[in-house]
């Protein structure tokens, strides 16, 4: 693979931002009655409120420089563009570590942590415990650019960030994910398993392999998308539970998974020229998947999800991103039944979660040396507990630096972080 790296900055232009307030002012709002609440989707009345906020109070040229103070790269990998941002870690020795976020949020939604990562000194940890963060838009999301062919699953994924890593100097590092980016930690484990010091993940797929016994399996059975390798009657009570609350997602919450995953194109549009009908079909997700009492915005605010919005607005990749659904649905990876990564694996398991984890199913699949089941937090756990994720980061991967020297040896790169 060939990879060129560059510098870059977000400079969204002044006529972008003209013509999306024209949008949002000129909306057309779909029908509705009162007491139509967030059980039919996107409460109309809530996104009412976040496009007037959008519109009148919402500060993009605020965030874009908040988001500038780090140092943004675009790789040019074989034909495939990401972008990824570097942050330098605090301390005598920091660890690379590869964050990767999921959808439909960004690495926006992983900012809250990272300081806590590079610089825990400042929070009350110890330097010998800091990170280099490495944070990309996934390919196709957000800042990256669309994959340009048909069949670039989840699998195809690692090799391109691992090409952008060996760039950056960086031969060994750790993997994190949520999401899409837990998923994309499987196939990483297995194809490049001597690159990775140790995995930690939130979540992993519900369709890792065929786990229907031989004696209880019907090629001709599919029994609900997304369940097709679900065992018919888990024996373990654990396991019950776990494949009890996939059924409830898939045939409650996961109808723009069915979208994703055969029509992305047709509903690209959609969210390509309606700035609000992108909104609403992001926000419904942080509403629904995340751990809240009274009020919504006591764990995002209008910024927070503004902010999410934007970096897939602004570079038209809402469309480009779901089509991770279609060509990995359509280009299945699966390993053998009982092939398992043996990296060290971290795991958090957050209560309100799509489909919260059970220990013994990450075994079938994950090495795992610390699994903790979190008292709070949902689907975007990482940002929802970013102490108490940060600190389990720490905790875990400690043990498994065992005096690497971590420094990129890429001096480019070091050259422009020094300056910057």
């Amino acid at each position: 693979m060939s990879v060129r790296i560059e510098p870059m900055r977000i400079n969204v232009p002044e006529q972008q931002l003209n013509d999306l307030i024209h949008r949002l002012k000129n909306v057309r709002w779909p029908q509705y009655f009162d007491g139509m609440d967030w059980d039919y989707g996107t409460n109309t009345e809530y996104l009412k409120e976040l496009v007037d906020y959008w519109i009148n109070d919402y500060d993009w040229r605020a965030q874009e420089a908040k988001f500038n103070q780090y140092d943004h790269y675009k790789a040019k990998v074989d034909d495939v563009g990401v972008h990824f941002i570097h942050i330098p870690g605090k301390g005598p020795n920091p660890m690379p570590l590869f964050m990767m976020h999921g959808y439909p949020w960004s690495w926006a939604t992983l900012m809250r942590i990272v300081p806590m990562l590079t610089d825990p000194e400042s929070y009350g940890g110890k330097a010998e415990d800091s990170f280099t963060v490495i944070l990309p838009s996934l390919c196709g999301f957000c800042l990256s650019d669309q994959v340009p062919r048909r069949g670039f699953g989840f699998q195809d994924h690692p090799a391109v960030y691992r090409q952008i890593l060996k760039e950056l100097g960086y031969d060994r590092y750790g993997i994190q994910g949520g999401d899409w980016g837990g998923i994309i930690t499987f196939p990483w484990g297995h194809q490049f398993p001597e690159d990775l010091i140790g995995i930690h993940i939130n979540y992993m797929g519900i369709r890792m392999r065929d786990e229907i016994p031989d004696d209880e399996r019907d090629p001709d059975l599919i029994r609900g998308f997304g369940l097709f390798n679900a065992p018919i009657k888990p024996r373990d009570p654990d396991s019950l539970k776990f494949w009890k609350a996939a059924a409830k997602f898939w045939m409650d919450q996961s109808g723009y998974s069915h979208v994703n995953m055969t029509c992305p194109q047709s509903f690209a549009p959609l969210v390509a020229d309606s700035p609000v009908g992108a909104a609403s079909w992001i926000v419904e997700k942080y509403h629904l998947w995340s751990d809240w009492k009274e009020n919504f915005e006591e764990v995002f605010s209008k910024d927070e999800l503004l902010n999410n919005i934007m970096l897939y607005w602004m570079n038209n990749t809402f469309g480009t991103a779901i089509r991770i659904y279609y060509e990995s649905h359509n280009k299945p990876w699966k390993v053998k039944p009982g092939q398992r990564i043996e990296i060290p694996t971290g795991v958090l398991s957050f209560p309100k979660d799509i489909v919260p984890l059970i220990k013994s199913r990450v075994e079938e699949y994950y090495n795992v040396k610390r699994f903790r089941y979190m008292e709070k937090g949902g689907h975007f756990g990482i940002f929802e507990q970013a102490e108490e994720y940060a600190k389990e980061l720490k905790d875990f991967f400690r043990p498994l630096r065992n005096g690497n020297d971590f420094a990129s040896t890429n001096t480019k790169i070091k050259s422009e972080c020094a300056v910057k």
